[in-house]
């Protein structure tokens, strides 16, 4: 019985999460974070929700019941030392403190693994230059996991794996939020990409730097239609040239979403986050989450599509898959929980640090993703 602490478990990501490990696992469940008033409350109603036992029933009906609640300060390695005692895994579903490095090290120092849904250059940082450590205690750590980054590198790997020889994957993302959507914290980090923006592209064997605004057009099918995309760099691409050998051509483009987003509130925030860096972020952050949620039009989704070609029973052939759904938090915590289910299983579980679009069986994470309600789509054409 594997138990899971995570750090964040009442905020939005966190619920996910914890609902959907409690619905697909047998595992025991810790709520940790500043306010145990809010990780208690949210621990009773999940224990009324899932009661005592796993999917499989076979916990005994005398069983504790699954879910805990603690107090833990991200910035107190005392605090995430009481919070980890016992457990197998720490999940990092909420933004902390910057730097990370108290979260990070107090995993290793309990001897967990770990895995995080946060998207910092910070972060990745600290993580790669503990990487020898964290090989050496024999721990697996995930970075990076979640909707994208995650599942681009994901599914340029379940192209090479559809076909005999993958030539270029070209992934496009689309996401609309709509006002459904709620702020939270996770805009800070919007942030972050707008403070560390690349639009690097691998073309032609080698990684390039096109300019901000080199775009590159992307149909996304009937709802949606073809849109202009923006090139977006993450780390996860970076590795694929050398997992795939033939591999000559690979990026990240995101779509445009209304005009007023587009040309004028991006621009202002880029020039806003140049000026003040750290002051500007939530104010600018709130800026852009206005434009979000008000300003296109439906269908409101998440979505991703990978455009590949290369051959297949020596003749050329073409990939696609699409996977999409109308919740982007949800598209965040299905692919975690995923992916922690080979992890818990044993079959992707590697000591070292790992992207999680590099560490998981890429066909079988959007099979459990279809399970859990993300629509999946892919055709392969001779």
């Amino acid at each position: 019985m594997s138990k899971i602490v995570i750090l964040g478990g009442y905020g939005y990501a966190g619920r996910l999460l914890a609902s959907r490990l409690l619905e697909r696992t047998a595992a025991e469940i810790v709520l940790a974070g500043r306010h145990p008033d809010k990780a208690q409350a949210y621990a009773g109603e999940l224990n009324a929700k899932f009661g005592r036992s796993g999917p499989d029933q076979k916990r005994p009906v005398d069983a504790a019941p699954r879910v805990s609640a603690v107090r833990a300060d991200a910035t107190s390695m005392q605090d995430l030392r009481l919070a980890l005692a016992g457990a197998d895994l720490l999940v990092v579903a909420a933004p902390v403190a910057q730097p990370p490095d108290t979260v990070i090290r107090a995993a290793l120092a309990a001897g967990v693994d770990y895995l995080d849904i946060q998207l910092s250059a910070q972060k990745l940082a600290l993580l790669r230059s503990l990487a020898p450590e964290i090989e050496r205690s024999g721990r697996c750590f995930i970075t990076e996991a979640g909707f994208h980054p995650g599942l681009p590198a994901a599914m340029v790997r379940a192209a090479a794996a559809q076909l005999d020889r993958l030539d270029a994957a070209i992934v496009g993302g689309y996401l609309n939020i709509g006002r459904q959507t709620p702020y939270s914290d996770a805009v800070d980090e919007l942030m972050e990409i707008f403070l560390d923006y690349q639009s690097q592209v691998f073309k032609d064997g080698s990684w390039t730097e096109p300019g901000s605004w080199l775009t590159r057009r992307i149909d996304f099918g009937r709802e949606i239609g073809e849109r202009r995309c923006f090139p977006m760099f993450f780390e996860e691409l970076r590795g694929l040239p050398e997992m795939i050998p033939t591999l000559r051509e690979t990026g990240f483009y995101m779509s445009e979403t209304h005009w007023l987003v587009d040309w004028i509130i991006t621009p202002i925030v880029f020039a806003g986050l140049k000026i003040a860096p750290r002051r500007g972020q939530r104010p600018l952050g709130k800026l852009m989450w206005w434009g979000m949620q008000n300003l296109p039009k439906p269908p409101h989704l998440a979505l991703l599509k990978v455009d590949a070609s290369g051959e297949q029973d020596g003749r050329a052939a073409r990939f696609e898959m699409a996977v999409s759904h109308e919740d982007a938090y949800d598209l965040t915590a299905i692919p975690v929980v995923a992916c922690l289910e080979q992890v818990l299983d044993g079959s992707a579980r590697r000591p070292g640090l790992w992207m999680m679009g590099h560490l998981v069986d890429p066909l079988r994470l959007f099979r459990d993703m279809e399970a859990m309600g993300v629509q999946v789509s892919s055709r392969v054409q001779a």
